[in-house]
C-alpha cells in the first residue's frame, strides 16, 4: 500500500501537539517554563518525530528512536528539569496526557476536515485537558489536608474521627486566647452527651454566614493527629486543646467531622 506524506503537514500537526503536551506537563510539574521555551521544546520534537519517520530505519527502530530519544530530547530542551526525579515524573506525565489528548483528537478527527479544525480541535483538547489536571490536583491537595485524630476525655472516652487541616480556621477562644478547633455537632454528640458539664465550657462569638452567633466551647483532656494524615514522621499529642461545636455545613461531604485549628502547634 503506498503512502503519501506531506512533511509540512506533518511537521506542523506533530508541532502543535508536542507544544501543547510540554505547556500540559510544565504547568502539572509547576516548572516556570517559558511558553518560548515549550514551543521550542514542541519545534524539537516534531522535527526528530519527521526525521525519524523518514530516516530508512526498520519500524522497530523507528519506534525506538521515538520513545528513547526523541521524547526525552523535546522534554530537556522544552522544560526546565531539576533532577532525575523531576524526569521520570515528566516522562510519565507526557505519555499519561499523550494518550488523554490523543484520544480527544481521534474522538474529533472525523469530523474535521481542514488543518484549522485540526489546531482548534488540539487547542480545545488542551484546554480541557488543563482544567482536568487542575481538578485532579485540587482533588488530591483536598485529600492531603484530611487528617486522622482521636479525641481523649478525662473519663476515659475516646472517639476517632477525620479531621481537615483548615489554614483558614483562625478562630480563637477570647477569654484564653487559644485556638479552637471546630467538630461537627455528630461528632461532638459522640464525644458528650452533655457539653455544658464539661470542662472550661463556655459561649465564644464568632462570624457565621448568617453574620454573628455563639458557639459552646470546652477542653478534653489531650488529642492525637496520627502520622498517617502526612503531618510528620510520628503522631502529634495537643494536650488540653479547646473544641468548638460548630454548625453542620460542612457534614453533608462527609470527607471530615472536624476543622483543625494550624495555630494549635504554637
Amino acid at each position: 500500500m503506498y503512502y503519501e506524506l506531506y512533511i509540512d503537514v506533518f511537521f506542523l500537526e506533530n508541532f502543535m501537539m508536542d507544544s501543547l503536551l510540554l505547556l500540559a506537563v510544565s504547568r502539572a510539574l509547576k516548572s516556570g517554563t517559558s511558553w518560548g521555551r515549550n514551543l521550542l521544546g514542541g519545534a524539537v520534537g516534531s522535527l526528530l518525530t519527521c526525521l525519524t519517520v523518514v530516516s530508512p530505519f526498520p519500524s522497530g527502530v523507528k519506534l525506538l528512536i521515538l520513545h528513547l530519544a526523541a521524547g526525552p530530547a523535546m522534554l530537556c530542551t522544552g522544560i526546565r528539569i531539576t533532577g532525575p526525579a523531576q524526569f521520570l515524573k515528566a516522562v510519565v506525565l507526557l505519555y499519561f496526557m499523550s494518550v488523554l489528548l490523543g484520544g480527544m483528537m481521534q474522538l474529533f478527527r472525523p469530523y474535521m476536515r481542514s488543518v484549522s479544525l485540526f489546531y482548534a480541535a488540539a487547542a480545545a483538547g488542551h484546554l480541557m485537558l488543563s482544567r482536568l489536571w487542575t481538578f485532579l490536583y485540587l482533588v488530591q491537595r483536598e485529600r492531603e489536608r484530611i487528617v486522622r485524630v482521636t479525641l481523649y476525655k478525662a473519663d476515659g472516652t475516646c472517639v476517632t474521627a477525620d479531621a481537615l487541616w483548615d489554614t483558614g480556621n483562625e478562630l480563637r477562644d477570647y477569654v484564653t486566647g487559644e485556638p479552637v478547633s471546630i467538630m461537627d455537632p455528630g461528632l461532638a454528640g459522640r464525644l458528650s452527651a452533655v457539653p455544658e458539664a464539661e470542662t472550661g465550657f463556655h459561649l465564644i462569638p464568632y462570624r457565621c454566614v448568617g453574620g454573628e452567633s455563639l458557639m459552646q466551647v470546652f477542653r478534653i483532656d489531650k488529642m492525637c493527629i496520627h502520622a498517617e494524615g502526612s503531618r510528620g514522621d510520628g503522631d502529634a499529642w495537643i494536650q488540653c486543646p479547646v473544641l468548638g461545636i460548630g454548625e453542620a455545613w460542612h457534614a453533608e461531604h462527609g470527607d471530615y467531622e472536624m476543622i483543625l485549628n494550624p495555630e494549635i502547634f504554637s
